[in-house]
């Protein structure tokens, strides 16, 4: 399983959540996917490639939330991971050399 601690660090730089686009404001996070393809199981984390920087309130509303479809949470989440890995690209964080 990956795991990159800086990776998940970078929550702390972008200035943005990649749920709802708020500000930062000290709550963002590297929210892991919940979903059993990408290794998520009971008390098991998945691979920390598989992330999204969201504040508090998106990781509760994907998470333990009750306001969003099983089908629309994983939708929002798929989202804000492709604009997470975006942003990692542009901000010069992941390089191809």
């Amino acid at each position: 399983m990956y795991r990159n601690k800086k990776l998940l660090e970078l929550a702390n730089e972008i200035e943005y959540c990649t749920g709802c686009g708020k500000p930062r404001d000290g709550t963002i996070v590297a929210a892991h996917s919940n979903q059993l393809r990408d290794g998520k199981g009971t008390g098991i984390k998945c691979s920390d490639a598989r992330i999204a920087y969201l504040c508090a309130r998106c990781h509760y509303e994907i998470d333990q939330g009750n306001s969003l479809s099983k089908d629309d949470r994983r939708s929002y989440w798929e989202e804000a991971h492709r604009k997470t890995i975006g942003w990692l690209f542009e901000s010069g964080h992941i390089k191809i050399i």
